[in-house]
């Protein structure tokens, strides 16, 4: 099993796409997300702050904000390998850290028990129908989902779909897959 052969080919997924397909895809991503039960019901949203060619997650952020829930971001310690999500209410709250990525800075913001979290949207390159993902290497999201009672989703082109995702007793798959067709529900959320 190479991971790193897998991550190349999801990566390579994200950058095929030209701006306007690209653009499409999102508005078909996006509109999936905001009419989900999961997106409905939840109060405290966590979500990653999109960096290159991942999937715009800044509208994900804005429509959060005009629609009154609460939008938590992770900021990862590469030591410990875990995340601590952190309250975002501006986009001047963030700041630059390792390759470019953009996390909350703990000066601005206050840290947020992941309890609170209803749904947390998870990032990744390439996806089995059974939510196993590849995603970047660092284990961060299955450390996290490991304790996570909320409900966990992602958003991915058809194109991200690949037929199995050779997994390790630590993988934890999300429950709910949004392409651009729409849902698929992995477990019952």
């Amino acid at each position: 099993m190479n991971k790193k052969l897998f991550r190349e080919q999801g990566k390579s997924v994200l950058r095929s796409y030209s701006n306007e397909e690209k653009s499409s895809i999102e508005q078909a991503l996006h509109n999936h997300l905001f009419f989900s039960h999961a997106w409905k019901y939840a109060n405290v949203i966590a979500v990653t702050v999109s960096f290159n060619q991942e999937w715009d997650t800044y509208t994900i952020i804005k429509k959060a904000w005009e629609q009154s829930k609460s939008v938590v971001v992770p900021k990862c310690d590469p030591k410990t390998k875990q995340m601590i999500f952190y309250s975002l209410t501006g986009f001047d709250q963030l700041e630059s850290v390792y390759f470019g990525l953009k996390e909350p800075s703990p000066h601005k913001t206050k840290p947020v028990n992941k309890e609170v979290i209803d749904v947390v949207i998870v990032p990744g390159l390439l996806f089995d129908r059974n939510g196993y993902r590849i995603g970047y290497g660092g284990g961060f999201y299955d450390r996290f989902l490991k304790e996570f009672k909320g409900k966990s989703l992602s958003i991915l082109s058809n194109e991200q779909i690949i037929d199995e995702i050779p997994t390790e007793p630590f993988d934890i798959p999300v429950n709910l897959l949004i392409t651009e067709d729409g849902l698929n529900n992995l477990k019952k959320i």
